[in-house]
């Protein structure tokens, strides 16, 4: 097995829902992988400042691939982003706030920062949670700079408004985040790491990646060795063949060349 980069989601993947830190096994792991020339990247819907803090010990022999692949950092240095149309972005923005019937809140992303519209249903809580850097704004038009990506918060579930935006914003590449998130951009994980691959002169097909939700496909689809966590919706279970129960099982045996 030919690897060059390990790409990983984030919540539910590598990092359990509900967990703040990640578990010490693989920041060893991740360190053992680069003085084997393998990079390690998380690939998440969440910002640059997040992501650096969880995984501090050795966010400099990482890249990061933020906001669904809409920002990609390396040695604290953004190398790539892909904004969408202003006025994309503020008329999805609006009809996520406006269509989910005050049950959603609204998150606008920048460079490295996160805009809310906010109803004390939960998100605020959630950004302090996972150390977001944010601002409080009224109306999408108050955002002074590229958004990269448009996600509305549901604090009682997605289930009940799939099937009222996914279909509705797939020229932004609408798709369920995660049990109480549904995301837009005109990046996503794949476009992400083709675009992290061709800057650092690696191939998809030498990229190995884990994934557990439906904004994770495209990346999944684009390297040579995808793996679905076991407990992703059957669907996705279904379309790949190779499942784990956590990432670090994976590099574990990659590590001792029985993978």
């Amino acid at each position: 097995m030919s690897v060059k980069m390990i790409c990983s989601d984030l919540d539910g993947t590598l990092l359990q829902y509900g967990k703040k830190t990640l578990e010490p096994l693989i920041f060893a792991q991740i360190e053992a992988l680069a003085d084997r020339g393998i990079l390690f990247c998380p690939a998440s819907g969440r910002q640059y400042t997040s992501l650096r803090a969880l995984f501090a010990p050795v966010a400099d022999r990482c890249a990061f691939l933020c906001e669904n692949g809409g920002v990609l950092y390396k040695e604290e240095t953004c190398i790539g982003k892909t904004p969408m149309p202003r006025a994309l972005a503020e008329e999805i923005a609006r009809d996520l706030w406006e269509r989910s019937e005050g049950e959603g809140e609204v998150m606008l992303s920048g460079q490295n920062c996160a805009y809310l519209m906010e109803r004390g249903l939960g998100m605020l809580d959630r950004i302090k949670f996972i150390g977001n850097r944010y601002r409080i704004i009224r109306d999408p038009a108050d955002v002074p700079e590229d958004i990269v990506k448009v996600s509305v918060y549901l604090h009682e579930g997605v289930g009940p408004y799939v099937d009222r935006f996914v279909p509705r914003w797939q020229q932004a590449n609408c798709a369920v985040a995660g049990p109480y998130w549904i995301d837009t951009t005109l990046a996503n994980k794949g476009t992400g790491v083709r675009a992290l691959c061709t800057a650092l002169g690696i191939d998809p097909a030498e990229v190995l990646a884990f994934g557990d939700n439906y904004n994770d496909t495209a990346m999944l689809d684009l390297v040579g060795y995808p793996y679905i966590m076991d407990g992703a919706a059957e669907p996705l279970r279904a379309r790949y063949p190779r499942h784990t129960p956590r990432p670090e099982a994976v590099l574990a045996r990659l590590l001792d060349g029985t993978l």
